[in-house]
């Protein structure tokens, strides 16, 4: 019996060394779509954690707030330089459009949250060629780089 690889599964979306590529050598610009200045969200926290590890983060939220000091934007096209990664805070049935996004502005990855998953979105930012994590959160992963 041969597996199946016509469809990524939790093993290749979130392989330790796409992971590791991502938090060390991809760069350290990250739009973090849905992030705002809710303290109570997920985002927020994560943001924060981000920038102690030496990232800059990038809040992409309709309000365009600013949050930790960095000016926010209404969407990536907005964004007037280049973007890194692209960290997706949104529900799975809007994060492909992210994903999308994310390629059309020449991010170099994506990363989508914990619970954040799409299959097809994953398929097409990998044929893309940009790297892309789903279902893994960079706040727990980077700790563990040593």
């Amino acid at each position: 019996m041969s597996a199946d690889t016509t469809t990524p599964g939790p093993t290749a979306y979130s392989a330790s060394e796409t992971v590791r590529r991502i938090l060390t050598s991809t760069g350290d610009t990250w739009a973090v779509v849905g992030l705002s200045s809710n303290r109570s969200r997920a985002a927020y926290g994560v943001a924060a954690v981000l920038q102690r590890f030496g990232k800059r983060i990038v809040p992409v939220h309709p309000k365009a707030e600013t949050v930790h000091g960095e000016q926010g934007y209404a969407s990536l096209a907005d964004i007037p330089f280049p973007v890194d990664v692209v960290d997706v805070f949104v529900n799975s049935e809007l994060a492909g459009a992210v994903a999308d996004e994310a390629v059309a502005i020449g991010a170099k990855a994506v990363w989508f949250q914990l619970d954040v998953v799409d299959d097809d979105a994953f398929a097409r930012t990998r044929e893309a060629g940009l790297d892309m994590v789903m279902d893994r959160c960079p706040a727990i992963e980077i700790p563990h780089l040593g």
